[in-house]
């Protein structure tokens, strides 16, 4: 097996809940009530543990010395392999919510089929972020719902947010190189095969909440190779500063 494929497979995993973390991180303080900020606090916490522990995984296979500070902080942007949904920013609590939404569906999806990775410790990963992630698809679609069929202001804005939003939905079902490698090794998990069932499940939800399911079939993408948009060099500018400034500190 190429531990290099296994290495990109992994940041092509847990990028997307470090970038998420870190967008959420944005927000603690400065949530709309005190519940909910305590809430997305939490969630950013859970995506930053799930985070550590690919990282220490990914830090493993490179060995010479690496720890999982240098695959978190260490890295040039195209070397970022998020999708695109992820860095998208916090415009207004709908995008927020639906952003969260949108994802959540997805990685519950992506940790039940990881759960059966013949690598253990992925699986191992994947079985202790399951009750998480449950959490978080609930938490985020009930705001979904609240927002869609609440006041007309709160339905207007939770649209425009589904609305720019769906364009990067497409990108989490493409495969990149060391998808397609780990997949036929038995240990990654082909996410095109629930690729209609995310879709429906995703509708269905936004039927609930009375948001109009989009019908443009443009997407975009990039991020599963590195190519990102304007905003992820603002969030690495931030999540890096301290290891930039001040290289291998140690708390």
């Amino acid at each position: 097996m190429n531990n290099n494929n296994l290495y990109n497979y992994i940041l092509g995993i847990a990028d997307n809940t470090l970038i998420l973390g870190q967008r959420l991180g944005e927000l603690c303080g400065h949530g709309p009530a005190l519940e909910t900020d305590i809430a997305l606090t939490n969630i950013a916490l859970d995506l930053f543990g799930q985070t550590r522990n690919y990282f220490q995984y990914a830090a493993l296979l490179v060995g010479d010395g690496k720890a999982e500070d240098d695959v978190a902080y260490m890295r040039t942007e195209r070397n970022y392999f998020n999708v695109l949904l992820v860095e998208q920013p916090n415009t207004h609590f709908g995008y927020v919510m639906g952003r969260q939404f949108l994802f959540d569906v997805y990685h519950l999806l992506l940790l039940e089929g990881l759960q059966n990775s013949s690598d253990i410790t992925l699986a191992a990963i994947a079985d202790k972020g399951i009750k998480e992630v449950t959490y978080h698809k609930r938490f985020s679609g009930d705001w979904m719902k609240r927002l869609g069929d609440g006041t007309a202001e709160s339905r207007q804005k939770m649209q425009e947010a589904i609305d720019d939003l769906w364009r990067y939905t497409d990108e989490l079902f493409q495969l990149t190189k060391a998808d397609k490698a780990m997949i036929y090794e038995g240990i990654g998990v082909d996410v095109s095969n629930f690729k209609e069932a995310y879709y429906q499940e995703v509708s269905e939800i936004l039927n609930e909440a009375t948001i109009t399911v989009p019908e443009n079939k443009y997407f975009t993408s990039g991020g599963k190779k590195g190519i990102h948009t304007e905003h992820m060099g603002y969030i690495l500018a931030d999540l890096q500063y301290m290891q930039r400034t001040y290289p291998n500190m140690k708390w």
